[in-house]
């Protein structure tokens, strides 16, 4: 199984690795054997890297998008529970008005 931790690499090691996939011409599967790490996480950065750039594929989200969504997901989540309890409190004074 995998390990129990993620590694988390730095924002400089992953633009390096992907300016090592762009200007070698090497393949993303052997650049990442060259600095050992997972080739699916240097695919990934690769193509979050291209989608920034305004390159990658047709509805694919750029950073800011993403973050920006994750923003109002949360902000959503938030506004739900808080109608939530109004709805709660106006049926509670609605049933204490009726006494």
């Amino acid at each position: 199984m995998g390990s129990k931790y993620t590694k988390r690499y730095t924002a400089e090691f992953k633009r390096d690795a992907i300016a090592l996939v762009d200007s070698t011409g090497k393949t993303v599967t052997a650049v990442s054997r060259e600095l050992g790490i997972s080739s699916e996480s240097l695919r990934g950065w690769y193509r979050q890297a291209k989608a920034d750039q305004g390159e990658g594929a047709p509805g694919e989200l750029t950073t800011a998008e993403r973050e920006e969504l994750k923003r109002l997901r949360r902000q959503n989540a938030e506004q739900a529970r808080t109608i939530e309890v109004l709805r709660k409190a106006a049926v509670f004074f609605a049933k204490e008005s009726d006494r």
